[in-house]
């Protein structure tokens, strides 16, 4: 129950799915996590059902701004931070093909998935220096290693945050920052994002065959990656990838 005693995590993308899961799971380890999304809405009740150990930040991680606001917040309101899970994130109307898609639809999934992600660990790390270090975990995809025809900007996406993980992690390992960055991988996971392109019990069914394992995943198969390479157990673990889905991408 004591895996992130005393450490301060911000979670974004935190009003459902994986994010929720992951900021009740870091603050039944002891974490004191900052709830952040754009939705206020969800986000308010992911840090109402946590209670005092979260609080809930409005949020659009797409803005530079916005970013500043909030981690100047965390810098005043608690004066650290040692964990930053960059999970917001969207996919965009199912099927989007790169025929058809729209310049404006693919910029605005790039500006929250991609961008959202660069400004988080450009204006997050200044703070994690402060306190001696820290750990990033970047949410991207199993579309990070394979095509996705029928969401090319999201793949796109989720390709760029996998790399830019393994800079943002070579670069502070050679600067002796003390601060990791990893990213994570889901697969077909049962929240909203994964209703839209799973919209009836058929269409699930038909998902689950494809999956080695047999089933689809949940927001806390994800969360417990998350909280692994958030804590100090993962203290030699940097520029990694870890994959959870079911085995889809060991086919």
């Amino acid at each position: 129950m004591d895996r992130m005693k005393g450490k301060v995590v911000l979670v974004t993308g935190a009003g459902s799915g994986i994010g929720r899961a992951t900021s009740e799971l870091l603050a039944a380890e002891g974490a004191r996590v900052i709830a952040s999304d754009i939705d206020r809405t969800g986000g308010e009740a992911t840090a109402k059902a946590i209670g005092a150990a979260a609080r809930f930040v409005a949020h659009d991680t797409s803005s530079e701004a916005d970013w500043v606001r909030v981690i100047e917040g965390i810098r005043s309101a608690e004066g650290r931070l040692d964990g930053l899970a960059n999970n917001a994130g969207i996919a965009g109307p199912f099927p989007s093909r790169f025929a058809d898609e729209t310049v404006e639809q693919w910029r605005r999934i790039l500006a929250v998935n991609v961008e959202g992600v660069f400004l988080g660990c450009k204006v997050a790390v200044p703070l994690m220096r402060e306190g001696g270090g820290g750990s990033i975990v970047n949410t991207s995809s199993l579309a990070a290693f394979v095509g996705t025809p029928d969401l090319s900007a999201y793949g796109a996406s989720k390709g760029a945050v996998r790399q830019f993980t393994k800079t943002v992690a070579m670069d502070c390992a050679r600067k002796g920052w003390k601060i990791r960055c990893n990213s994570v991988h889901p697969g077909v996971i049962a929240t909203r994002m994964g209703d839209a392109i799973l919209p009836d019990e058929r269409a699930r069914e038909r998902m689950k065959k494809r999956i080695p394992i047999g089933d689809l995943g949940a927001p806390r198969d994800i969360a417990y990656g998350i909280l692994y390479l958030l804590s100090d157990e993962a203290r030699f673990v940097t520029g990694a990838e870890l994959v959870i889905d079911g085995g889809m991408n060991a086919i």
